[in-house]
């Protein structure tokens, strides 16, 4: 489902996000502490303390959308910025990190630009 929606912008939320938050809750943090606008096209990604859980929160036309992942062996490889409090991803990016490949390595293919040809 997550592969065939388009999307503006993706935020992860460096560090720890306590779970039992809802909808309510997350998009309160995305306005307040991160001062993003939670009715916008992006999507906001939150991680629990323990990397094994993740929360989506994004906004459609008339409500918003919550998606919840579970795994039950292994963790994510969240990031936990001390500087920032989010980490703007691609969505290649997101489907890298929700395999549970690390975002901070490099070794995928390098992207191949054509160049225009006057």
């Amino acid at each position: 489902m997550l592969a065939d929606t388009p999307v503006r912008a993706i935020h992860l939320a460096c560090g720890a996000t306590d779970m039992r938050k809802s909808i309510d809750g997350l998009a309160a943090l995305v306005q307040l502490a991160f001062e993003l606008d939670p009715f916008s096209e992006a999507w906001f990604v939150f991680c629990n303390k323990d990397r094994d859980k993740l929360k989506l929160l994004r906004w459609d036309h008339n409500g918003f959308w919550l998606y919840y992942r579970r795994l039950e062996r292994g963790r994510f490889q969240w990031p936990r910025s001390p500087d920032t409090l989010t980490k703007t991803v691609t969505h290649r990016q997101l489907l890298w990190l929700l395999d549970g490949l690390n975002l901070e390595e490099n070794r995928a293919h390098k992207a191949v630009c054509v160049r225009e040809i006057a």
